[in-house]
């Protein structure tokens, strides 16, 4: 139980840490690199997780691609008209496992 607590505590400060850090160094002026790092990171973790989602699809049948084409297209559809991308993620959600549990068994 102890060494539950310790973890914890240790994960809270490496994470409490790891969020003050930048406002500790670049107290006056935070430089271009950083700012250009800040920009760009989100779009690649997201290009990522793209590729690592989509990389074992098959083309064998349609079950093993259709579904997985269709909600990625709605998940993007979804986020273009409301700019929510938790509304872009449950939906997407919901609607996949529709899908593969109902239409493409």
């Amino acid at each position: 139980m102890m060494h539950s607590y310790l973890l914890i505590a240790v994960i809270s400060l490496t994470t409490m840490l790891i969020r003050f850090l930048p406002f500790i160094f670049f107290k006056e002026k935070t430089p271009a690199f950083i700012t250009y790092l800040g920009k760009t990171l989100p779009y690649c973790a997201m290009a990522m997780l793209v590729v690592f989602c989509c990389k074992d699809i098959g083309f064998a049948s349609s079950a093993e691609f259709v579904p997985q084409l269709l909600c990625g297209g709605l998940s993007v559809l979804l986020y273009k008209w409301k700019h929510s991308t938790s509304l872009a993620i449950v939906a997407s959600t919901v609607v996949y496992m529709v899908l593969i549990q109902q239409i493409f068994r």
